[in-house]
């Protein structure tokens, strides 16, 4: 189904009689989500409103990614969360999903970037947030709600952002050959200091890999105090920006044998012990204290006591979604109350995984 207004979609919602899955582009599902007919989104899109002096974009859920990108690039801006890129992906699912890159360590995730929401809930409401409050949901800030709900709590159909400048000098600063343990100490070090770092991270076949931005003057002076700072890791030498993109693995590789793609969150004093046990990560992201991970299909990795969160974002057909440490039950019960107050019919059942 492919609504092509904000009426229709509603109307076709409260039709609805059985499990539902809103996509745009249908890039970032993960195992065992997409399993209701699916809402295909990509008719809602377009820029509705975008005022560079006031940095605010607002566009419908449909819109992609590349399109908006291109349209801030003429006024010399950006999306400041540096969500990666996939082809096809639109900002409603990067919204659905809080997609953030490593520039979160400076300006904050997607969700910090969210200024307002339209959506459409379960019962088939069109709530503005700002606008009609739903019944019985007063007091809830919907933004936040909806960043990183993944289609469980209601449809997007718009979403109004922040934008941002782009820099006038960007330069990523590569410790080459540095191993991730290795990487894990010299990135703490520098996000530690004083140097306004937008991103720091770890990359299979590059090193570590540190950003800074801004005034080429300023970008001179801390890139050489990081230089000075890091010496007993090695020499820092300027590197490729392309580089950045590979810190959100899409998946654990190429093939049909690649693999359960894992993405584990942690405590930086928990990471020496986590990488001791698993295998060779393929990336870390370490503004978000992020390990990617590869994984033989259905194997779990061996994480030890520790306490973070890691989840099985990338599988083979068939797998389910998995996060371990489970799902607190108290936080399990608010999520339930929450999608029983905006889908009390759980007609977006289909669009989230459920646990293995």
């Amino acid at each position: 189904m492919r609504p092509q207004s904000e009426e229709e979609l509603a109307a076709l919602i409260r039709e609805a009689r059985a499990p539902l899955t809103p996509v745009g582009g249908a890039t970032r599902l993960q195992p065992g989500e997409g399993q209701g007919m699916r809402l295909d989104l990509s008719a809602l899109s377009g820029v509705r409103l975008y005022e560079p002096e006031a940095l605010t974009l607002v566009v419908g859920a449909g819109t992609t990614l590349a399109g908006i990108e291109k349209v801030l690039a003429a006024e010399g801006q950006m999306l400041a969360f540096e969500p990666d890129r996939r082809q096809d992906s639109t900002i409603g699912g990067i919204a659905a999903a809080n997609a953030s890159g490593p520039r979160r360590v400076q300006v904050g995730a997607c969700r910090d970037a969210m200024l307002g929401v339209r959506f459409v809930t379960g019962e088939g409401e069109i709530v503005k947030n700002g606008g009609r409050v739903m019944k019985n949901v007063t007091g809830y800030d919907l933004v936040k709600l909806l960043a990183g709900s993944r289609g469980t709590l209601g449809v997007l159909t718009e979403v109004s952002l922040k934008t941002a400048p782009i820099p006038p000098v960007s330069r990523t600063l590569v410790l080459a050959g540095a191993t991730p343990d290795v990487a894990v100490a010299a990135l703490t070090s520098a996000l530690t200091g004083p140097y306004d770092i937008s991103g720091a991270g770890w990359l299979a076949g590059t090193g570590a890999m540190i950003r800074v931005e801004g005034l080429k003057g300023s970008v001179d002076l801390r890139s050489q105090q990081l230089a000075a700072r890091l010496a007993d890791f090695g020499t820092l030498s300027e590197g490729d920006g392309a580089h950045w993109a590979g810190l959100v693995p899409a998946s654990a590789g190429a093939g049909d044998d690649a693999g359960d793609l894992w993405r584990i969150v942690c405590l930086p004093s928990e990471a020496p012990a986590l990488l001791a046990r698993l295998p060779a990560p393929l990336a870390l992201d370490w503004g978000g204290s992020l390990i990617w991970v590869a994984m033989p299909a259905g194997r779990i990795p061996d994480l030890g006591p520790f306490s973070g969160q890691a989840s099985r974002v990338h599988a083979q057909p068939g797998a389910q979604a998995l996060q371990l440490p489970a799902i607190n039950p108290v936080v399990a019960g608010l999520n339930a109350g929450l999608r029983a107050k905006f889908d009390p019919r759980g007609i977006f059942a289909g669009a989230a995984g459920k646990a293995a």
